[in-house]
């Protein structure tokens, strides 16, 4: 009898050993087939961060409006290639190429744009408004406000030489500026002696003036030509077409020309050639007087094209950003100062509908 206990307490040991074991078993089976889990999920995780990889651009073109001399602004904008590069890879774009050219004209860069062989385009609000069809404004810049910023000519004259101002401003306004011809002196002793000009006065000048979609360099002075003598550019009876402002004071400067229109103060930008290249003896600030001013203009525009093959919504995006965080490098500052451009602000087609309407009389007055 006690033999049968014995051997039912040995069996029912064993029974409970064989199952603690089929338990270990299963659990180690459990814990392979999470390490599988883990090492499955790991691979995913790989897998997901290929996918989210930089999407590759073979090129990126920019074009710049010869606002200045082209070879000018083709030297200081150089360091943009690689500034460019930089933020669109943190951004999740890899540029092979950055290729920057400066147009012929304002309008062959709208038309670039339009046609989508440009993707980017540095342009002023007059030619954006002009080429909306196939181009669009990301950004708007800002600038440094000028210590003068009067609408009555003398002003200018009597607070000379103009500076800089700590305020940020979006708007600029053109000037009529007379040079040191004869004609150029005596335009402007009447300015400062508080005399208004006539329309006979201002035609008796010859002129030098930008292509047609040049705010500062055609439109608003046309605006102001219509607005104080009821007349326009294509009113004047000596005028010749300059391709760059560069081009202008070096006429103004040799008295081929005996008024330019230009941004305000253009001067400042041109004081050194004024004496070094332009062989003056005077600095441009004894030697230049202005007679006439313009109402505020937009500033220029960061543009790009709706027609390139390579835009869309997440390029743009990328691309406005990239600027803004380019503008807030010293490098970057350096670099857009070309334009005297000294940061960004994102930008509406609506921010330019002033201009249209100054686009719209313009054209009706031609």
């Amino acid at each position: 009898m006690l033999k049968k206990l014995w051997l039912l307490l040995v069996m029912a040991l064993l029974a409970v050993m064989l199952i603690a074991c089929g338990e270990s078993e299963e659990g180690n089976t459990d814990g392979s087939t999470e390490n599988e889990a883990e090492a499955s999920e790991t691979e995913n995780e790989s897998s997901a961060s290929e996918e989210e990889s930089n999407k590759a651009i073979d090129e990126l073109s920019i074009s710049f409006v010869p606002s200045r001399e082209p070879d000018e602004i083709t030297t200081a904008t150089e360091p943009l290639k690689e500034l460019l590069k930089e933020e669109m890879a943190n951004l999740g774009y890899d540029i092979g190429n950055v290729e920057i050219s400066v147009g012929t004209s304002y309008e062959a860069v709208g038309e670039a744009l339009s046609a989508g062989t440009t993707d980017i385009g540095f342009i002023p609000g007059g030619t954006y408004v002009l080429y909306d069809d196939g181009a669009e404004v990301l950004l708007t810049s800002t600038r440094a406000g000028l210590t003068n910023d009067s609408d009555n000519a003398k002003d200018w004259n009597d607070n000379k030489p103009t500076e800089a101002s700590d305020e940020q401003v979006t708007y600029y306004r053109a000037l009529m500026i007379a040079g040191p011809s004869e004609k150029g002196q005596e335009l402007a002793e009447k300015v400062n002696s508080g005399e208004e000009l006539t329309f006979e006065d201002i035609d008796s000048a010859s002129w030098a003036v930008m292509s047609t979609s040049s705010p500062a360099g055609y439109i608003y002075p046309a605006l102001w030509l219509k607005d104080n003598f009821d007349k326009t550019i294509t009113d004047l009876s000596n005028k010749v077409k300059v391709d760059s402002y560069g081009s202008a004071f070096a006429r103004l400067a040799q008295k081929d020309i005996d008024v330019m229109v230009t941004y305000a103060d253009a001067r400042r930008d041109n004081a050194d050639t004024w004496q070094s290249d332009f062989n003056r003896e005077g600095t441009i600030w004894d030697e230049t007087n202005v007679i006439g001013v313009t109402s505020g203009i937009y500033n220029d525009t960061i543009s790009v094209s709706k027609n390139s093959e390579i835009m869309d919504e997440d390029l743009k995006t990328a691309i406005q950003q990239a600027f803004l965080n380019i503008a807030e490098t010293e490098e970057g500052k350096e670099v857009i100062s070309i334009y005297n451009h000294e940061g960004y602000q994102k930008a509406s087609d609506a921010d330019y509908d002033k201009e249209r309407e100054a686009q719209e009389m313009v054209q009706s007055l031609n």
